[in-house]
């Protein structure tokens, strides 16, 4: 029964392809459930392009790339000691990304000629260096120690253009990893400093840049007659009206019906997040699955591995074995089946 994302393999790999060619120095990024591929899916796909270096989002994720990617890897993560998890990897190919002067130090101590990019603490405020301990960590950077560039993080929706300025106006390095810095802006920034090599970060607009290559279905599995007032599933909810019930794969284990809180930020936004509250309280949820040209309502919340939809009568129902499609957010959603035409 399985929930299956089905990928448009010739549309897929140009856009890819367009996107590699349209920013120099590109450093796809692979990390999570990789965007739904897979890490090593995405692995081979960063060769294929020819890139150089791929990132990781933490150490743990190091072992499933390194086997299919022939470059550098770099891991997102801020090194601790702690947290990393190096055994029987090729330690060369792994570039660190350092935040503290005490990490810094602690990994000098490790041996081994460590290669690593320090991040410097943007208006994100998640991790990194201020501009002057940046600046005081370089002075004093411990020996055998391979400082490769700089790696900015920037927030969405804010000027990234200036704000990567005022980091590259300081000269502390020739190389600069960045996030979240749209085409023109990067565009702009190289032109103001030729003497700066930017390697722009991308994961989403690279991978799930070109939706309409990408198509996610869940099979149904039953289809069951129910009048008004008949209880169903495990919370034995009343049938609205006279209908079906359909029971179609995909559920939590999928991430179906699982959401992160709302970044909502505008009148609108706001207005439909209530109203999708409202709707909650009431027992009602719009699922992510269509039929007949109209997403459907959750029956009841997702169980594991299906979910239970209502269907009413004036809807011809799918038959056992069709197909209804779905929008997924992919980065919290594993597929069953990945299938690349």
């Amino acid at each position: 029964m399985p929930l299956t994302l089905t990928v448009d393999g010739p549309r897929w790999r140009a856009h890819l392809r367009e996107v590699a060619d349209r920013l120099p120095g590109l450093v796809p990024v692979a990390k999570g459930n990789g965007y739904g591929f897979g890490l090593g899916r995405l692995a081979r796909r960063a060769e294929w392009l020819g890139c150089d270096v791929l990132a990781v989002g933490s150490y743990e994720e190091l072992p499933q790339v390194l086997s299919r990617f022939g470059g550098d890897v770099l891991v997102l993560s801020p090194w601790r000691p702690w947290s990393c998890r190096e055994e029987g990897i090729d330690g060369s190919r792994v570039v660190h990304t350092v935040g503290r002067l005490e990490d810094l130090e602690a990994l000098a101590e490790r041996g081994g000629r460590p290669r690593v990019l320090l991040e410097g603490l943007t208006s994100m405020r998640r991790h990194g260096f201020t501009a002057e301990d940046l600046e005081r960590a370089l002075a004093s950077v411990p020996p055998g120690v391979r400082v490769e560039g700089l790696a900015l993080h920037l927030p969405f929706g804010t000027d990234g253009a200036g704000e990567v300025a005022s980091w590259l106006s300081r000269g502390l390095h020739a190389s600069v990893f960045v996030s979240h810095l749209g085409e023109a802006a990067l565009s702009g920034l190289a032109a103001r400093h030729p003497d700066v090599t930017l390697r722009p970060r991308v994961g989403t607009s690279l991978w799930l840049g070109d939706r309409g290559a990408l198509a996610v279905t869940g099979t149904v599995l039953d289809v069951h007659p129910v009048r008004r007032g008949e209880r169903s599933g495990y919370r034995q909810r009343r049938a609205p009206r006279e209908g079906h019930v359909v029971v179609v794969s995909g559920g939590t284990a999928h991430g179906v019906g699982l959401e992160a809180p709302t970044a909502a930020s505008s009148v609108r936004q706001r207005a439909v997040a209530l109203a999708r509250g409202g709707l909650d309280a009431a027992g009602l949820a719009l699922s992510p699955y269509t039929w007949a040209g109209r997403q459907r309502w959750f029956l009841e919340p997702p169980h594991m591995q299906v979910s239970m939809l209502f269907l009413p009568a004036s809807v011809s129902p799918p038959q056992v074995g069709d197909e209804l499609g779905l929008d997924v957010r992919f980065t919290t959603t594993t597929f069953d089946h990945v299938s690349v035409t």
